[in-house]
């Protein structure tokens, strides 16, 4: 007898292959068979009509802080991933100093906009080296598996202090050497591999730019080196490639150096809206003599979502609303704000708000659209704003406060920052079907008040594999193949992401045909009371991690078999 079978399910196994009719039994924490079982199970599901997939792999989160005092991992987990890596862009709570705690939330909630307060509050800080890191996540039970890496802002002031957040100096020969050694260690401790970041838009919370950007291309290579040490790891990396030249010298150094695959960070930029498809030609031109690079790539615009509860919208900056209305609960902000005295006080001092990056969103009607119920991620040119607003004969600002009050004041419009230039997903498209990406930047447990993308894999479904009317789908299997093969393997786990015998029972039951994902909405559930955008869905019928059921139709079962995650995972 089996311990759980599931039965007369359209199986897609992560592989590539065809979508196949088949039963798949679970032995403790493996696959044991798959085809058709004649031999009961102690736990039967019956997946009649219903996809089954390999359990999401999303290698792109923020949960270093999440990690501590969430055992679900929410969102993620209520969107079938079973497996998170997390210490991505450089930026984690671990090595650090007893005196650097604060710093290192500053950098958090600056880059990743995680709420401070929740982060002082919910941060247990009981470890100082990565190892002892890793052993407080190891203690504390969780649904889903959990890997880290090695974060290069926290190493860097960890070994070099004040001295790694001046940009004017570089790191000695010496103080390479201690974060080549730190890093071997973390490695051989269970991390996956190394990151950091190059790019002006990470800053702290007090807008410094962090530590990581000028770190000179001889300390990277010297960490790099690490990976060989220990004979395995990922390198993750974010760039501007304002030089492409130079940034691909680096690239090209680090992965050969650690001897590892180097996965970028890869969107269509607004300004340059062609140099994804050089820097894509330059990676395959990089992998053909041999280097292992990847770019990391996004299933939907890189965007903010405007909302009276988010952390941006037109009217922000407004005297008026800074000094009357920011502060009061939603309801009673929404009705101060349908006075017709303070509507045309905040219309009118919109016009004054035209400075930084608030000024551009706030003056952008263009390219703003009301994200709706179900959501719409790619929403038709004529649903803008301002094309709504001409057709109504009325100004844009004020068609965009009429918008936001809708819902009660929890209507959210989308503001596509990245991926979205043409007015179209049809660049996302191209990304993902090269096989010189892999799905990444979900940013799962970030970015709390403006987006919810941790709803990744939901979203690959619904919209490319059935809904979307804009232009062409993707195939079924090959959507699941990326979101589970291909990015378990970047990352070095060979376990899980398909469904065949001897892979880890980590597995999804879908109603395909009525899975939904539902608008993002404000929670307040955080450490001290902080808010984060969630996104719910309905269709998951159930999702398996190592052989239990931790899913029942959305529902939580309240078993944690997840694991921290060591190193590399080996059939």
């Amino acid at each position: 007898m089996h311990d759980l079978i599931i039965r007369n399910g359209r199986v897609v196994d992560g592989t590539g292959a065809p979508a196949r009719l088949a039963d798949i039994a679970i032995d403790g924490e493996r696959i044991t068979a798959v085809g058709e079982v004649t031999v009961p199970g102690r736990t039967e599901i019956d997946a009649s009509g219903q996809l089954v997939t390999p359990g999401f792999v999303d290698i792109h989160t923020h949960y270093d802080g999440q990690v501590v005092w969430d055992p679900a991992l929410t969102p993620s987990s209520w969107h079938g991933v079973t497996s998170i890596v997390m210490g991505n862009c450089g930026v984690g709570f671990a090595p650090v100093r007893p005196d650097r705690h604060e710093f290192l939330i500053s950098v958090m909630e600056g880059v990743e906009d995680i709420p401070g307060a929740a982060l002082a509050e919910g941060v247990t800080f009981d470890w100082e080296s990565f190892p002892q890191y890793l052993d407080a996540i190891e203690a504390i039970p969780h649904a889903i598996d959990v890997g880290a890496q090695m974060p290069h802002s926290a190493l860097r002031v960890y070994v070099m202090g004040d001295r790694g957040r001046d940009h004017e100096e570089e790191a000695t020969a010496e103080e390479i050497a201690e974060m080549r050694r730190l890093t071997a260690e973390a490695l051989r401790a269970g991390a996956l591999g190394f990151t950091t970041s190059r790019t002006i838009n990470h800053r702290d919370r007090d807008g410094n730019q962090i530590p990581t950007l000028t770190s000179a291309p001889a300390e990277l290579w010297g960490i790099s080196q690490a990976l060989r040490d220990a004979g395995f790891g990922h390198l993750e990396i974010v760039s501007d490639f304002v030089d492409l030249d130079k940034e691909f010298e680096i690239f090209r150094g680090l992965a050969d150096g650690a001897d590892a695959p180097l996965s970028i960070l890869l969107v269509q930029n607004d300004q340059a809206p062609d140099r994804w498809q050089e820097v894509l030609r330059r990676i395959g031109e990089a992998r053909a003599a041999g280097h292992d690079l990847t770019a990391q790539v996004a299933i939907r615009p890189v965007c903010l979502l405007l909302g009276l509860e988010s952390s941006m919208h037109p009217f922000i900056t407004c005297p008026t609303y800074r000094r009357e209305l920011s502060s009061l609960p939603l309801a009673e902000r929404v009705a101060r704000m349908r006075e017709p005295q303070v509507r045309a006080a905040l219309i009118d001092e919109h016009a004054q708000r035209t400075r930084g990056m608030s000024g551009i969103v706030a003056q952008s009607f263009h390219k703003m659209f009301p994200l709706g119920d179900p959501p719409d991620y790619e929403p038709m040119p004529e649903h803008s704003i301002e094309a709504r607003a001409a057709a109504a004969g009325i100004a844009a600002v004020e068609m965009a406060y009429d918008v936001l009050l809708q819902r009660d004041g929890k209507e959210l419009m989308l503001f596509p920052l990245a991926n979205f230039t043409d007015g179209d997903l049809e660049v996302i498209r191209q990304m993902n079907l090269s096989e010189h990406t892999v799905p990444g930047l979900s940013d799962g447990g970030a970015h709390c008040g403006v987006i919810c993308d941790a709803s990744y894999p939901t979203y690959m479904l619904t919209h490319w594999v059935r809904d979307r009317t804009r232009g062409d789908r993707l195939p079924l299997e090959h959507v699941v193949r990326r979101q589970c093969r291909d990015t378990a393997r970047q990352v070095g786990l060979h376990d899980r992401g398909t469904i065949e015998p001897g892979m880890l029972a980590d597995l999804n039951g879908i109603d395909f045909d009525n899975l939904t994902l539902h608008a993002p909405e404000m929670v307040f559930d955080l450490p001290a009371g902080g808010r984060r955008l969630v996104q719910r869905a309905d269709g998951y019928t159930a999702t398996v991690k190592r052989g239990q059921i931790i899913y029942r139709n959305g529902e939580a079962t309240g078993v944690l078999p997840g694991r921290l995650i060591r190193g590399p995972q080996r059939v």
